[in-house]
């Protein structure tokens, strides 16, 4: 297949290419980023391409590749390791995003419903979400590993009900 084949079989692809990359990134301008990085991709390994072979799954194949090294190096970006011994890794937002008066009103909202928790249930919670691991909340409130957990899980069911009716 010539170079010229070659270029125009990938642009006739391009529609299906183009849903494909919707169906992936669920973003119109990540799609079209990961459109552009796949014929760029497809055009400088055109040698790699075996004549008489799917072109359509090879394409595809870029793309779905791509992606995924894409997402994994986004991740990772993202990701702290946390140097204790217990080496769990911490996944941190790079961006809250803009803060709208919905998004305040939903904090208040959450904040009241915690601080309407037993305290038995709020304390042991609050330090979960402060980033306080399981043992270290057992060991400061003196109390039993699996009872931290089953008081978390418990702090977590109450919210829920509590909240459900903000969610709707």
């Amino acid at each position: 297949m010539t170079t010229q084949e070659f270029n125009s079989s990938i642009i006739g692809m391009k529609g299906n290419l183009q849903k494909y990359a919707m169906s992936l990134t669920l973003d119109r301008d990540n799609a079209l980023d990961l459109m552009q990085d796949t014929f760029l991709k497809a055009i400088q390994n055109q040698d790699k391409f075996i004549d008489e072979t799917n072109l359509k799954a090879w394409i595809f194949t870029i793309m779905k590749n791509t992606f995924i090294n894409n997402y994994r190096r986004k991740m990772r970006e993202n990701t702290m390791i946390d140097g204790t011994q217990e080496l769990y890794y911490i996944n941190l937002p790079s961006d809250k995003g803009s803060i709208s008066p919905e998004s305040d009103f939903s904090e208040r909202e959450i904040v009241k419903a915690i601080e309407s928790l037993e305290s038995e249930y709020k304390d042991p919670f609050k330090m979960h979400v402060e980033g306080f691991k399981y043992e270290e909340i057992s060991d400061k409130l003196n109390l039993k590993l699996g009872t931290v957990k089953s008081r978390i899980f418990f702090a977590r069911q109450k919210l829920m009900n509590a909240l459900k009716d903000f969610n709707d």
